[in-house]
C-alpha cells in the first residue's frame, strides 16, 4: 500500500509538472477574467434572489409555530412545540436581520456600494 501511495503522488507530481506551462501559455497577453466576472455576477444575482424566499420561510416558520401554539387548546406538550418553534423562527429572523445590518455598516465603512447590481472584480493588467 505504501509503494501505490507513492507512485500516486509520482504521477500526480508528473501531471502537474506538465500541465503547469499549459495553463500559463493559455493566459496569452494580459489576464481575461471575463468568465469569472460573469460567475461572481451569476452567484450574486442566486443569492439576491434566495434571501427573500429565505426570509419568507422564516417567517412562514414562525408563524406555524403561533399557529400550533394557539391551536393546542390545553395539550401543554403541543404548546411547549409551538413555543419552541416560535422562538427558532425568531432567532432566525434576528440572525438574517443581524447579518444584513453588519454587511450594511462594513459596507459604509470600506465605502462598498451594497445596493445591488453588477459586482466589479479586480483587474489584472
Amino acid at each position: 500500500m505504501f509503494n501505490n501511495v507513492i507512485t500516486m503522488k509520482k504521477v500526480l507530481g508528473t501531471i502537474a509538472l506538465y500541465a503547469l506551462p499549459v495553463l500559463v501559455f493559455a493566459q496569452g497577453s494580459g489576464v481575461q477574467l471575463g468568465n469569472f466576472n460573469s460567475g461572481v455576477n451569476q452567484v450574486q444575482q442566486i443569492v439576491n434572489l434566495l434571501i427573500p424566499v429565505v426570509t419568507a420561510l422564516a417567517l412562514l416558520f414562525f408563524f406555524w409555530g403561533l399557529a400550533k401554539f394557539i391551536l393546542a387548546a390545553g395539550d401543554e406538550a403541543a404548546k411547549d412545540e409551538g413555543k419552541r418553534i416560535m422562538i427558532w423562527g425568531v432567532v432566525a429572523l434576528f440572525v438574517m436581520a443581524a447579518v444584513w445590518g453588519l454587511i450594511q455598516f462594513i459596507g459604509e465603512i470600506f465605502g462598498v456600494d451594497t445596493s445591488g447590481g453588477q459586482i466589479n472584480t479586480p483587474r489584472i493588467r
